[in-house]
């Protein structure tokens, strides 16, 4: 294949991910619902996930970026249940997903 055109696709593949990562850095900074930063939190995993790939299929090692890709995938479903545990546990004992209230879930 033609490296120009390789450089390019990398190129977006890196400005799809500087997006994902911008739009869920906002999200975090900017929402005050538990729900939504986490949703921002995944956002931005996501966004070093496409990166990771998008650099290891223009260097060749498409297997060993797989794999780590796999690792970060069942990495993310444990912060995913945990991350959702402590909003069901801080929505039961304060009433509201609300950051600015959940500064502690102890009494």
């Amino acid at each position: 294949m033609n490296p120009v055109l390789l450089h390019g696709n990398l190129q977006a593949y890196i400005l799809v991910a500087l997006l994902l990562f911008v739009i869920g850095l906002a999200t975090v900074l900017l929402r005050r619902s538990l729900l939504m930063q986490f949703m921002g939190v995944e956002l931005m995993l996501n966004a070093a996930n496409v990166a990771l790939l998008a650099f290891a299929r223009f260097r060749g090692g498409e297997a060993q970026a797989t794999a780590f890709y796999l690792f970060i995938i069942a990495v993310a479903a444990c912060e995913a249940a945990v991350g959702l545990a402590i909003v069901v546990a801080l929505y039961r004992h304060r009433k509201t997903t609300d950051s600015d209230r959940a500064d502690t879930l102890r009494q």
